[in-house]
């Protein structure tokens, strides 16, 4: 439930909301005037223009939310403590994939509000982003056993939508595909720190990865392989936005 009490520190300094990925959530809330924010954090993409109540684990996670964000309640997905249909909707932000029980975990969310929005990422894009596949490859198999796309619209059940959410080339927000045109970020230990694929990845084989990485870098073997990265303006990673209910 609290995974990030051991993985937060930091969070708030090195996550802050990217105002183009949130302009995509904002739209799909709609005209919802109460929401629920699912697996909180400290409080990224919460809309500020509506009646929000935030629920999340990780103590950690809560300390660190400022004082301008939404009430928080320290709860888990699988058991929002919530009365039935009591917010307009109910969202939840590159969460789903800290939850323990995702069928319960959308079920607790149609239970509570009539629409749903997800912000996630899809598992079979994985192979492709160059972070994985040349650096941690052990993610690439770990992220396979994550629902597909597919797999999370039967689970949320009458979706209305899915649809791309592009990652601008100076992403604000350091998710694990946030700086997938600026290798150098991923070196610094806060970065790090802060992004759950690598807070969990085991201290030597990240220490090794970061190695190859700074030397590829400082070689210009990594802009060899992907320098033509550094000149676009937005790449789709795989990240989805999916919209449920009636």
């Amino acid at each position: 439930m609290a995974r990030y009490d051991d993985l937060g520190a930091g969070y708030a300094r090195e996550r802050r909301a990217d105002p183009r990925v949130a302009s995509y959530v904002t739209a799909a809330l709609g005209t919802a005037r109460t929401v629920v924010n699912v697996g909180a954090g400290t409080g990224n993409y919460e809309p500020r223009d509506r009646q929000v109540v935030a629920v999340e684990p990780s103590t950690v996670m809560i300390e660190q939310r400022p004082p301008s964000a939404a009430p928080v309640v320290r709860a888990a997905a699988e058991a929002l403590p919530l009365s039935t249909q009591s917010c307009d909707a109910a969202m939840t932000v590159l969460s789903i994939h800290h939850w323990s029980d995702l069928e319960l975990g959308f079920a607790e969310m149609r239970r509570v509000a009539p629409c749903q929005v997800v912000l996630t990422f899809d598992p079979s894009r994985t192979p492709e982003f160059w972070l994985l596949k040349d650096y941690l490859p052990g993610w690439v198999e770990l992220d396979a056993s994550m629902p597909a796309i597919a797999d999370v619209e039967k689970l949320l059940r009458n979706v209305r939508s899915v649809e791309e959410v592009p990652i601008p080339a100076d992403c604000t927000d350091g998710f694990a595909g946030a700086f997938w045109n600026r290798p150098e970020r991923y070196l610094d230990p806060a970065v790090q720190r802060a992004n759950s694929l690598m807070a969990r990845t085991p201290a030597p084989i990240l220490d090794q990865a970061m190695a190859r990485l700074r030397d590829d870098v400082a070689t210009g073997i990594w802009d060899e392989r992907h320098g033509h990265l550094r000149k676009l303006r937005q790449i789709d990673l795989g990240y989805r936005l999916i919209v449920g209910g009636s």
